[in-house]
């Protein structure tokens, strides 16, 4: 049988060579390419208005979007002011509306001629002359005959990207539809099953034919949203068998060294510390301490909350494998955390015979030179350090212990360049920034997982309040009347200098306003990331030591830094901040017992709605959120002290990527399933994948061999592979 699915796609009618060539500019080759090539969005025949219906809606207050179709009457520029709007006149059955652009009118003005036919979707307005305006609105043409079919039999139209390669080409949205039309009718019955039968009977899922046939052209709603979740289901699937891969990988090494808990050192370590551990440390430790003395090397993930002490139960945990005579590695991100943890180690181990060592890229020859031959003779037990520990000059004597902060700084690359310096190290990865509970399945679910819940006793719960810039005179009060109780302040911008794309304040001109005007009375310090760690490290020395009562401070001081008098942090622009940002930043104070206080500063109208806005996230529309997202996130702010209920809104408001950036975890970028919408699909496709490949590690049987086909295929960059079968 003839291979058609590989075959060019200049072969199908209405496509040529020429066009070819900008279809493979955009990645499509073949026809089988063309098929998975699925559309954006759809137009659905049961959801399109009429102008009359419009009217009436708007009339009994709808203030949310619509969807009409018109054809295309009139279309002319009108001046106000120095500025120019382009407005076209459309007309359905029932009556007459109008579209109007401010901006973009040179790009606009080709797009609409007397009698095309579009589909306009936004939110209208009924203006004072009566008139059904839509501002700016989404819109997508349609063919006449579209059109007319779509009317009378309410068909589904599907809408696909239309990147300027093809327009190039006078392929429009018409002749897409009608090219890709022609190859789902001839060749889609060609397609081969990418899901095992057993997998598609058990979890009633469409085949992989009838789903391509209803994404393209879908017969109902029905089968549309069958067909999305199949294709949602088989890539979380995939994606999940990577994740289980790993994680049987992991479980089937065998390490040739052991550990003995020193309880007796311990103990004694123990008792030396000003306070004791929490419950919750207390727990946390003891899975740590099977892993250490369990056969098998330790993947765990921590998870702690900014504040609840991970750094020290990652300090014990290091403290049991030096015991047993090898090395541990601590890497964070920043030299001026590395620094930190480095003295505040030097000062919890001074009674004991540890020796520790800091490595990092900025320090003078002699003294890097030293502390390598340190690490390589094994003298240095404990090595602090940042991307510095991973660099080939650096050789371990007999590396036992590997652990990463704040790992979502760190790509994957780093995190194995670091592994491979040891002999079958265990690993332990730390991140104050809570994992939503997708994420944790699919970026970490190789690791098992360890959570530090409770805070250390007697720390009280920072208040937080949202103030409009109209009362900087009464924070600035505040703070230098809380200066003589000797609590300190930090005073957070976003730049370091002045932008002009941005209207936001500049830490280095607010500094010098401050330190001689609002703030004269106090002594202010400033800190920003264009310092090197060794001025970082001196000012932050002298903001501990009470040198100054006040630090004007961009995001430098986001992770780690501990300074247990400094109880009041105002972040100026707060609206501008992410809210797991916002969060670390709060993190920043209140490491002692007196009560602390974020205020959290924006534009006076945002502030008013955010302490006003009243909402249950859970019930917001997707509207409501991209409409509100800056409020949401400082009311969020106001209501929730605990990052995992930050972090689970977060990840709602911004997605995957951009808190955890996915492309350095090593999964694959996911082009239909949302970690954010389809927990329950995740939840099942993992369920799924961990079931088999327990069964079947090395995915030997039969009915398991097209899972090991497609993986093998498909994602070999994303696991190393060569170990099964």
């Amino acid at each position: 049988m003839t291979d058609n699915l590989s075959k060019s796609v200049q072969y199908l009618k209405s496509v040529g060579p020429k066009r070819a060539e900008s279809f493979a500019q955009i990645g499509i080759n073949t026809i089988e390419d063309l098929l998975y090539y699925f559309p954006t969005k759809y137009l659905d025949r049961t959801t399109i208005l009429n102008t009359v219906k419009v009217y009436q809606l708007i009339r009994n207050g709808y203030d949310g979007e619509v969807t009409i179709i018109g054809e295309v009457v009139s279309k002319q520029f009108i001046r106000y002011g120095k500025k120019q709007l382009l407005k076209v006149k459309f007309k359905d059955k029932s009556g007459f509306f109008e579209c109007i652009w401010f901006q973009g009118i040179k790009f606009f003005k080709d797009i609409f001629n007397t009698g095309e036919i579009y589909a306009i979707s936004s939110k209208p307005v009924i203006t004072k002359y009566e008139h059904l305006q839509f501002a700016h609105p989404d819109f997508d043409k349609l063919a006449e005959i579209e059109s007319k079919e779509f009317i009378n039999t309410g068909k589904i139209i599907p809408f696909y990207r239309l990147p300027k390669e093809l327009r190039l080409t006078n392929i429009g949205d018409f002749s897409l539809r009608k090219i890709i039309h022609q190859a789902v009718d001839n060749f889609s019955d060609e397609l081969n099953e990418t899901l095992p039968e057993f997998l598609i009977k058990e979890k009633n899922l469409l085949d992989i034919k009838t789903t391509i046939q209803n994404l393209h052209f879908p017969q109902n709603h029905d089968l549309l949203h069958n067909a999305q979740h199949r294709m949602k289901y088989e890539e979380l699937f995939y994606v999940e068998c990577l994740v289980a891969l790993r994680k049987t990988l992991v479980k089937n090494e065998n390490r040739n060294h052991y550990y003995q808990t020193p309880s007796v050192f311990l103990k004694e370590f123990l008792n030396s510390l000003p306070y004791q551990l929490t419950k919750s440390q207390v727990n946390v430790l003891s899975e740590i301490r099977k892993d250490l003395e369990s056969d098998k090397p330790m993947h765990r993930l921590l998870q702690g909350d900014v504040g609840s002490g991970k750094t020290i139960v990652a300090l014990i945990t290091m403290l049991i494998v030096v015991s047993s005579g090898y090395q541990s590695v601590f890497m964070v991100p920043t030299e001026i955390l590395a620094d930190q943890h480095f003295k505040n180690f030097a000062i919890l181990l001074q009674k004991f015979s540890i020796h520790i060592t800091l490595l990092i890229g900025g320090q003078k020859k002699s003294l890097k030179d030293q502390n390598l031959s340190d690490i390589k003779s094994g003298k240095a037990q404990i090595i602090i350090g940042t991307h510095a520990l991973i660099e080939e000059n650096v050789e371990y004597k007999n590396l036992g212990l590997i652990i990463i902060d704040e790992q979502h700084r760190f790509g994957v690359v780093q995190r194995s360049a670091l592994i491979s310096k040891g002999l079958c190290p265990d690993v332990l990865i730390m991140t104050a920034t809570p994992i939503p509970r997708t994420l944790t399945m699919t970026l970490y679910g190789d690791l098992d997982l360890s959570i530090i819940d409770e805070m250390p006793a007697n720390r009280k719960q920072i208040k937080t309040y949202i103030r409009g810039e109209n009362k900087l005179l009464d924070v600035y009060k505040f703070i230098i009347d809380k200066s003589k109780e000797n609590n300190q302040t930090f005073l957070i911008y976003p730049l370091v200098e002045d932008s002009d794309k941005l209207d936001l304040k500049a830490a280095e001109t607010y500094y010098k306003e401050l330190k001689n005007n609002y703030l004269n009375v106090l002594n202010v310090g400033l800190i920003h990331g264009k310092m090197n760690w060794q001025e970082k490290e001196q000012v932050m020395l002298d903001f501990a030591n009470k040198k100054y009562h006040v630090l004007i401070s961009t995001t430098v001081i986001e992770v780690g830094i501990d300074i247990p008098d400094a109880n009041i942090i105002v972040i100026n622009d707060a609206y501008r901040f992410g809210l797991s940002q916002l969060h670390q930043l709060r993190g920043r104070v209140g490491r002692g017992i007196k009560q602390a206080y974020c205020i959290l500063i924006t534009k006076d109208a945002l502030a008013i709605k955010s302490n006003q806005f009243n909402y249950n996230f859970e019930y917001l529309s997707q509207e409501q959120i991209e409409r509100n997202k800056s409020i949401i996130r400082l009311n969020a702010m106001l209501q929730f002290s605990n990052g995992f209920d930050l972090s689970e809104i977060d990840f709602k408001l911004r997605g995957p990527g951009d808190i955890f950036g996915t492309k350095q975890s090593g999964i694959p970028e996911l082009k239909f399933a949302s970690l954010i919408d389809d927990y329950k699909i995740v939840t099942d496709a993992r369920d799924s994948a961990f079931k088999i490949i327990s069964d079947d590690p090395f995915l030997r049987e039969q009915k398991n061999s097209l899972i090991k086909t497609i993986l093998k295929e498909n994602y070999s960059n994303h696991i190393q592979l060569s170990k099964i079968g």
